[in-house]
């Protein structure tokens, strides 16, 4: 056998599960299709470190975003990976959104996320002076991360535990046979035959087409997934030093306004519904985006923003459905030896990446 185990995506996910089994001693190899690691998801959000305060009591987003934050915390604090506790203002702009606050104010309670504190709109402009709200709640223990050098430490601990990353390898189908699963892959011209006791798609925007590519993996097994498009504008200057979130909408949390470490504030994202990847921000989209975001910034200037990137989530939830849940498909539930799929893997991802690794490994033992 030539591997234990095989990962699918080199993402920030992919790469904390890569890392994960290495740690338990076992010759790990990621394949992925891009020219280098984190090229899709994972560059392109909000690199929030989320507390945990909107996912519903017991599941796998709430216990391991809830998990994986101290553990992301710890794992920054040790390597030296750049990140600031910053803290996040959850705000109401009119007396008709308070019992939605308070709703998000109690389940980030029973996810036992710690610290949280209720505010009045004096209290808001002491520490943020250009947030005009009617209440607020602010969540210490939420912050930000440079999620390019996270990766390229979890890539460090990979090799340093003799695993490795193929890079513009294509994978292009796996079939189990006996004890382990015989991967044929590609790249440019060249096409290659392996086996691996486990295969593991950490895939993203993909994870479903390489599913499909499974053998013996029945359809009842991949779910339909859908693609939220987020944009994001930036603005000059420092209106903030902490995160600040309206309301949650339909396919997202709202146009909220997060920091970068170098103190510059974006905005976004927002929710397009699409059809395919396409990472094109319209400028024009901006008009949207004033209205939104002056229900708790009122003194953002005309003309201030200014188009900056676009992320896309693999979402197995589409419109108008109650968000989904992470899927971790194992064989205890399509029964296929050796293989583990993530579906929906999106927000809070990031944050839960160390304990979705562990989650992965464990099955290894």
């Amino acid at each position: 056998m030539d591997f234990d185990a095989v990962i699918i995506g080199a993402g920030v996910v992919g790469l904390a599960v890569a890392r994960a089994c290495a740690l338990e001693g076992h010759q790990v190899l990621v394949l992925e299709r891009a020219d280098r690691i984190g090229s899709g998801v994972s560059s392109r959000n909000s690199e929030v470190i989320h507390a945990g305060l909107y996912y519903p009591q017991g599941s796998l987003k709430a216990r391991l975003c809830v998990s994986g934050r101290e553990s992301l915390y710890e794992y920054c604090r040790t390597r030296g990976v750049p990140h600031q506790p910053c803290g996040k203002l959850v705000v109401a702009t009119e007396a008709s959104q308070h019992s939605r606050l308070e709703a998000i104010f109690q389940q980030a309670v029973r996810n036992g996320v710690p610290d949280l504190r209720w505010l009045s709109p004096d209290d808001v402009r002491q520490l943020e002076p250009e947030v005009i709200c009617t209440r607020a709640f602010l969540s210490p223990r939420t912050g930000i991360i440079d999620t390019h050098s996270y990766m390229t430490s979890l890539l460090g601990d990979l090799e340093a535990r003799g695993g490795w990353v193929s890079l513009q390898t294509e994978f292009e189908s796996a079939l189990r046979a006996g004890d382990s699963f015989r991967i044929t892959t590609r790249a440019g011209t060249d096409k290659t035959i392996f086996t691996s006791r486990w295969l593991i798609n950490s895939a993203g925007l993909d994870a479903t087409a390489v599913a499909r590519k499974i053998g013996g993996l029945g359809a009842a097994w991949i779910p339909k997934s859908y693609l939220a498009k987020g944009h994001y504008f930036s603005v000059s200057g420092r209106p903030f030093k902490r995160l600040v979130y309206p309301l949650p909408v339909d396919g997202g949390l709202g146009v909220h306004s997060t920091i970068q470490l170098d103190g510059q504030v974006r905005f976004g994202p927002d929710v397009e519904w699409v059809n395919s990847v396409n990472y094109d921000v319209d400028p024009a989209r901006a008009g949207q985006f004033y209205p939104a975001i002056r229900q708790y910034w009122p003194d953002l200037p005309d003309g201030a923003l200014q188009a900056a990137y676009a992320g896309i989530r693999p979402k197995i939830s589409g419109p108008g459905e109650p968000a989904a849940d992470f899927e971790i498909s194992t064989p205890d539930d399509h029964g296929i030896a050796g293989l583990i799929n993530l579906f929906g893997i999106e927000s809070p991802g990031l944050t839960a990446s160390l304990a979705l690794g562990a989650a992965c490994a464990n099955h290894l033992r």
